[in-house]
């Protein structure tokens, strides 16, 4: 059984005003050493007062008059302090917190630095104040007296050899248990302890070691003690009360249940990162049970930026730690991409800019339900137009069909247009639910991976677009030209039409080209365009054609996925004519809307004096149109008239043909269908521009997010073609020095390289791929020189 020594030093009682009354002051030792009372000797006592198990009487006048004679050489060399220091059990702190001062070969324990303590053994001292000393792995440096935490008592010239093997033998009797036992004795007596009077308490001895493992029990104590005082490398420590010691232990209870559950995961994880992509956990399985989730969570916002709460970004550290990475967002991407969370080719723009994907159940219900009642409010006033040939222009992956043109020759020799767009208005109404869902989105997202619709894809599909050689409700705006290409009079009705085509670009290019003569209709159509075209540029519009790039992956999940890449140039016949037919339908909306008082969503956009004769010089095309761009003005919005649109060179422009794709447009639909039906807009020109704002910032994410998409796969299919592959790229302009922006025409992507001398703005010359990462938007080419 080990030896438990109990000391309990003598207490002086004090009283308020020194009077000449007794006191009685009891003093019991129990196997007290003489050497153990200097404390009290040192005051001068009277020898009578140490006697064992006795009880003595004393004036507090002599005592205080023996104490003060013992003071008295301090006193007279200004020494002596205003008050004694003492714990709150009334011990002297200053006999207890006596300094060692530092010797050759002392054994003392030293912060190395905020992460380490060392053990080593003073060797000399070192300038006024440093020691050099060597430490338990054979290093010597100097260290300063304020990084000493504990010289070990009782040791001289301490062996170099020695140190692992005293560190060893030391952790070796650590037991933590002792000192629950040593607290509740110091707390019922209200005691403080040095680590030398712990080893007397716990190990019945205070040798070397067992000193030096009391002090590593204390030290490293987090329940039991708290350091009630610490002088140079001597610390004093007293029990903690009762309630601190329940919540403390409460608290490492609960970090070690969290540790033990961290460490669970970690070893999912590991496993999950050594299966085959084949193998690997579905998404699904990680969100089974509430603890892992929260963790897969946490890794998810790290990887984001986007952590909810400081909890969640402490346990993304702790698990990367844990996993041997480094702390970044790009390590806990990689982590979840190695386990099968997220695919190796995961759009992270998606979740950082909380694009809603997935209609929810209720809107979904919600717009079936509105397909099954299929009423017609504007039925009976719809004018036939059936017999018309009409045209669908689209890209080929197009879900939602807005619009389509019709075109036939009157018998003075002038055009007239029809441009249909779907009726969205049938189904859905200013603040429905549907509506609402709609606002909030404010758009439809494109992105080569994936489509996600405004409206919910079977009420779109179905309902709302327009759809081959079936009767489909529509907005039919009505045009005359003139024969140099202005309006000469214009209708809106409400229409059903029946679509007879639906045609890509590169078949309508391909009629086009083939001037059928039972395709008189589409040649109409490109004629009326080639005026309009003529007329805007006469009134000043800027031509910002350019090459615009698109992209479609069939299976994006694949580590190594299929890439199909179109590059469209926006001169094309096919997509002239339908982009003329769209700004002509803009200016007639704008012109109505103005003749009839309705507040609508007018765009217009300042020309800031630009002269293009200054870029003449530049060829035509991509070269000149990316000039003319970087030096246009944003566009502008005015809710109650027209304002003039200087770049598309016409005198008003509101959009209006996409309103199953835009919510602008389905505004300009809700307006105009009222007036139609002869009743008053649904929205003032303040609340149109209330509803704007919100609609613009959606749209600028949505835009935001299919550039960053778009670059994404054009480097991803870079970097999967062969090495040797060479691009033609056109200089568009020299950024600095020879350094020059190119666009890589077979794929419609700018990017920046050196350029051999005597190249020119609008030269072209051959390029290759020398790195391309998409994750981190890099693209490095290099000129090829012939």
């Amino acid at each position: 059984m080990m030896a438990v020594r109990a000391v309990t030093p003598c207490s002086i009682l004090r009283s308020a005003s020194f009077s000449s009354r007794l006191f009685i002051v009891p003093c019991r030792f129990n196997h007290f050493k003489t050497s153990q009372l200097g404390s009290c000797a040192k005051f001068g006592l009277p020898a009578p007062f140490y006697s064992y198990g006795s009880i003595r009487l004393f004036s507090v006048n002599s005592l205080l008059d023996s104490i003060m004679e013992e003071l008295a050489p301090f006193t007279k060399r200004g020494r002596v302090r205003a008050a004694v220091k003492l714990t709150s059990s009334g011990e002297v702190l200053d006999d207890k917190l006596v300094n060692q001062p530092l010797e050759k070969g002392l054994l003392l324990e030293f912060k190395k630095d905020p992460e380490r303590i060392l053990l080593a053994v003073a060797q000399r001292p070192d300038g006024k104040k440093n020691w050099m000393v060597h430490d338990q792995n054979g290093v010597s440096s100097s260290i300063k007296p304020q990084q000493v935490t504990y010289i070990v008592p009782g040791v001289k010239n301490f062996d170099l050899t020695e140190i692992s093997s005293f560190i060893q033998k030391a952790h070796n009797n650590l037991d933590p248990s002792l000192l629950e036992f040593a607290w509740v004795e110091l707390l019922e007596k209200n005691k403080s302890v040095t680590p030398e009077e712990l080893a007397e308490m716990v190990f019945g001895s205070a040798e070397p070691l067992e000193s030096y493992c009391a002090h590593l029990l204390l030290s490293k104590d987090e329940i039991y003690f708290a350091v009630l005082e610490t002088k140079g490398s001597r610390s004093l420590y007293g029990p903690r009360s009762t309630t601190q010691v329940e919540e403390l232990m409460r608290r490492k209870l609960a970090k070690e249940a969290a540790e033990q559950e961290l460490q669970e995961f970690i070893q999912l994880v590991r496993s999950a990162k050594a299966m085959p992509l084949d193998a690997k956990p579905c998404k699904s399985s990680w969100m089974v049970e509430e603890k892992i989730q929260h963790k897969i969570e946490s890794l998810e916002g790290y990887a984001i930026d986007a952590c909810k709460t400081d909890d969640q970004k402490r346990t993304a550290g702790m698990i990367l730690k844990a996993m041997g990475m480094v702390k970044t967002a790009s390590s806990a991407l990689n982590l979840l991409i190695d386990i099968g969370y997220f695919p190796v080719h995961v759009n992270l723009d998606v979740l950082k800019l909380n694009i809603h994907t997935d209609h929810s159940d209720e809107t979904i219900s919600a717009a079936e339900n509105l397909l099954a009642e299929s009423v017609d409010p504007d039925k009976i006033g719809r004018k036939d137009l059936t017999h018309l040939k009409v045209y669908a222009i689209d890209v080929d992956e197009a879900d939602e069909l807005d619009d389509a043109l019709s075109a036939t020759k009157l018998q003075d020799g002038r055009i007239k247009i029809w441009i249909h767009v779907a009726d969205a208005t049938r189904y859905v109404h200013p603040g429905s639910m549907i509506d609402r869902e709609a606002r909030r989105r404010g758009t439809s997202v494109f992105l080569p991976t994936a489509t996600y619709p405004m409206f919910p894809e079977k009420l779109a599909m179905k309902g709302m677009s327009l759809k081959q050689g079936e009767v489909c409700n529509a907005v039919s705006v009505s045009v005359v030209l003139h024969s140099d290409g202005c309006i000469a009079e214009y209708s809106v009705v409400n229409s059903i039409i029946k679509p007879t085509y639906m045609l890509t670009y590169e078949s309508a290019s391909e009629l086009l080209h083939l001037n059928l003569e039972e395709e008189s209709e589409l040649r109409i159509l490109s004629e009326a365009a080639g005026r309009r075209f003529q007329w805007r540029r006469q009134q000043g519009a800027v031509d910002t054609g350019n090459l615009e790039t698109r992209i479609k992956v069939a299976n994006p999940d694949d580590p190594e996925p299929s890439i199909n890449l179109y590059v469209e140039n926006q001169a094309d016949p096919a997509m002239r004519l339908v982009s003329e037919m769209m700004i002509l339908c803009g200016e007639v909306m704008a012109t109505y809307g103005s003749c009839n008082n309705i507040p609508l969503p007018y765009r217009g956009q300042p020309q800031s004096n630009i002269d293009i004769s200054a870029f003449s010089h530049l060829p035509e095309g991509p070269v000149r149109s990316s000039a003319l761009i970087r030096i246009m003005r944003a566009a502008e919005f005015d809710f109650g008239k027209p304002i003039r649109h200087g770049v598309l060179g016409i005198p008003g422009y509101v959009q209006f043909t996409s309103p199953i794709r835009r919510y602008m447009d389905l505004l300009a639909h809700y307006q105009v269908k009222a007036v139609l039906r002869g009743e008053t807009p649904p929205f003032s020109a303040g609340q149109l521009e209330g509803i704007a704002a919100s609609i613009n910032m959606q749209t600028k994410l949505a835009k935001r997010l299919f550039n960053s998409s778009l670059r994404y796969w054009i480097i991803q299919f870079l970097k999967q073609q062969p090495k040797e592959r060479k691009y033609r790229a056109l200089i568009l302009r020299f950024l600095k020095d020879r350094i020059a922006a190119l666009l890589l025409v077979e794929v419609g992507y700018q990017a920046s390289a050196w350029v051999s001398i005597g190249k020119h703005v609008g030269d072209e010359i051959h390029v290759k791929v020398e790195d391309a990462h998409p994750r981190d938007d890099v693209l490095s080419v290099k000129e090829v020189v012939e």
